[in-house]
């Protein structure tokens, strides 16, 4: 992945994280942009958890789902935009730690289809622990922008 469709990506993808209100929700921070791959990290919080105390899974999927989604938008061109069509993710572990960060990378950039996939730590005491992992089909909508 050598070649950048948009060398406007980084701020392209930041303009659209601050558009998405679901993660000003869940109070998720968009840490890293580079080209094929982002970061988002979540600080873990009651109004996240689910009954046993730790970060609900679907909050996991989430943040998964954006940070491979973001990484996508890095690679495609700046006349297009990107959909999640289809993703996995498999919940190693408690998402248990003061700060819960999913990293987002492509895997196969693609004119039409990208696969990308993600891994989501926990963050206790400085030590991270793998507690997801997500695999992801991402369409490119080629000639059509976000709103």
């Amino acid at each position: 992945m050598t070649h950048v469709s948009n060398p406007r990506f980084a701020e392209r993808v930041r303009e659209s994280f601050d558009r998405q209100n679901v993660m000003h929700l869940i109070r998720a921070v968009l840490t890293v942009v580079e080209h094929g791959c982002t970061e988002i990290q979540l600080p873990h919080w009651r109004g996240i958890e689910q009954q046993h105390g730790f970060v609900h899974g679907g909050v996991v999927g989430t943040i998964a789902d954006s940070a491979a989604g973001y990484a996508a938008m890095t690679v495609v061109p700046a006349s297009a935009s990107v959909l999640t069509v289809e993703y996995k993710v498999n919940l190693v572990a408690p998402a248990d730690g003061e700060t819960i960060i999913a990293r987002g990378q492509v895997v196969r950039p693609g004119r039409t289809l990208i696969v990308t996939k993600a891994e989501v730590v926990a963050v206790s005491d400085g030590r991270e622990t793998l507690c997801a992992l997500m695999q992801q089909t991402i369409m490119v909508m080629h000639g059509k922008i976000e709103k």
